[in-house]
């Protein structure tokens, strides 16, 4: 996270937060929370069993920081999140026992914990899988005001600037939704221009891309990504978000400024995209990979997005300092969340 550290972490440690890493049963997490605390970037809780700590926090000494690592299972505040997760979900039919079964869940315990503002965000999924982590986070989270699905962007830290001075673009969605509608993809939209907003800060650039610009192809996909055009920009109106969109558009004319005044003269972009909304999920995820392996940028997420309160997934494979960077990442979100 070379070119968006030095952003990233001032901002989150300005904050002032506390975030909460579920699976303390895994060393890497131990090993991230003395990082975080260190580096003050915010207040550690860590979920662990007395009987996990001891073997996943060996050699790692909290001694002087901020971190606590909570016994989940045995902790005073057990039965009042379970009763919240029980009010939330009994009109499903949720009974009082499988809420108390579904809270001795890492997971859910520790987004019942960010339900009840008892930390600002939770980063997890270095062993959970992402739908465990969707499913507990959307029980006891729930989507963000006005937005009825969550979804995800790959932030894509590039080695090289775009044509108009753009380090880092995001990219959506590209981890969850696997063919969106044009109304889900205003979702998707509205939820990446709040990312890019807590993240990066400047104007929101957004492109909503297909095979043609402007109409120069036919087909059902272009005419969704039309669409999604349309209705976010009616969106953004009625919410009057400071944001630049457009479609549907090429890649070349979204990204270059030549290309744009030729395919698409009067778009707002001008070939300045600072993020790129794909048709499906299927596109997305073969961009980013692509711009990540070929074009060596850093690729973090995915992000996700869109729900009441932030909490972010990790790659299995990821590191100590990979789960650091995420936690930034969230912090941030964390700052806009209500916004």
């Amino acid at each position: 996270m070379a070119g968006l550290k030095g952003k990233l972490f001032p901002k989150a440690a300005a904050a002032g937060l506390t975030i909460v890493l579920p699976e303390g049963q895994d060393p890497r997490v131990m090993k991230a929370a003395k990082l975080v605390a260190e580096a003050k970037i915010a207040k550690v809780k860590v979920l662990a069993t007395p009987e996990e700590a001891a073997v996943s926090q060996q050699g790692i000494s909290f001694a002087g920081l901020e971190v606590d690592v909570i016994d989940y299972l045995h902790c005073s505040e057990f039965d009042r999140l379970a009763n919240v997760l029980y009010e939330r979900r009994k009109s499903k039919g949720l009974t009082e026992e499988q809420a108390r079964d579904m809270t001795r869940n890492r997971l859910y315990y520790g987004n019942l914990m960010l339900n009840q503002g008892m930390v600002g965000g939770l980063v997890a999924g270095s062993i959970a899988s992402t739908p465990d982590m969707l499913r507990s986070a959307f029980h006891c989270i729930g989507t963000a005001k006005g937005i009825k699905i969550g979804s995800s962007c790959f932030v894509m830290d590039l080695q090289q600037p775009t044509a108009t001075g753009e380090e880092t673009l995001l990219y959506a969605d590209s981890g969850v939704n696997p063919n969106p509608t044009a109304e889900e993809l205003v979702d998707i939209a509205i939820s990446t221009i709040k990312t890019h907003n807590a993240l990066i800060g400047t104007q929101p650039r957004l492109a909503f891309l297909s095979y043609s610009t402007k109409g120069s192809a036919k087909g059902e996909l272009v005419d969704k990504m039309q669409k999604a055009t349309e209705l976010t920009l009616t969106r953004i109106a009625e919410l009057g978000i400071d944001a630049l969109v457009d479609g549907e558009l090429q890649g070349d004319a979204a990204l270059v400024p030549s290309v744009a005044a030729s395919k698409a003269p009067k778009s707002p972009l001008k070939g300045g995209a600072n993020i790129l909304i794909f048709p499906d999920l299927n596109c997305g995820n073969i961009c980013y990979k692509i711009t990540e392996r070929l074009a060596g940028a850093d690729a973090y997420g995915p992000i996700l997005q869109g729900l009441a309160k932030p909490v972010n997934d990790l790659s299995r494979g990821c590191s100590a300092e990979d789960i650091v960077g995420v936690v930034a990442i969230t912090l941030c979100q964390a700052l806009v969340a209500d916004k």
